[in-house]
């Protein structure tokens, strides 16, 4: 079964916010072969237990009151572009989210919200080439030098500190933040 398409997330499956389960779904109720295993905000838990078909079409939103993404994320509390309401509602209730080490945030450009390309470390920033290093080492705030490098060299796509990257669906610029636990 092909998943559904995520404008802003849009391979899921290599992002691991989307993983393979022989689980029902507690919103439809049916087992899909894929649940998604990224946060999940409501008032109950809901932990790989919901199928990416009812994040897609608004059901899980509807339904169990479950947000993907802090609202407030989406354009990182107002470091990056300001985005319509109804791209935030998107993102937050009809978008695979994805896990990291603080709150989780999404980039913004062009006016709209990025697509999530996935967590990255070093070898990862490299082969996205010199824009997505420049996009890092600039929310690091760290010049070129000595601390930069030791940044650089610990970053690590499944430890910590690690990079979370996304791509505009515009203009195509690489961006995104970073973290550690």
């Amino acid at each position: 079964m092909e998943l559904p398409h995520f404008a802003y997330h849009p391979d899921p499956l290599a992002t691991g916010s989307v993983i393979a389960a022989d689980t029902a779904c507690v919103c439809c109720g049916q087992v899909r072969g894929y649940v998604y295993a990224g946060p999940v905000y409501a008032e109950d838990e809901y932990e790989q237990a919901i199928c990416p078909w009812c994040i897609a079409d608004g059901s899980a939103h509807a339904q169990l009151g479950a947000t993907f993404t802090d609202e407030e994320g989406v354009g990182g509390g107002g470091e990056w572009d300001e985005v319509d309401e109804t791209i935030i509602d998107e993102v937050a209730q009809r978008t695979p989210g994805f896990n990291g080490w603080q709150q989780e945030q999404w980039w913004t450009h062009c006016g709209d919200a990025a697509q999530f390309i996935g967590r990255a470390g070093r070898a990862e920033l490299e082969a996205q080439g010199p824009a997505a290093l420049a996009a890092i080492q600039d929310n690091t705030g760290l010049d070129d030098g000595p601390q930069w490098q030791h940044f650089l060299a610990a970053l690590d796509k499944d430890g910590s500190p690690t990079a979370y990257l996304f791509r505009c669906r515009h203009c195509g610029e690489v961006g995104g933040y970073q973290d550690c636990d």
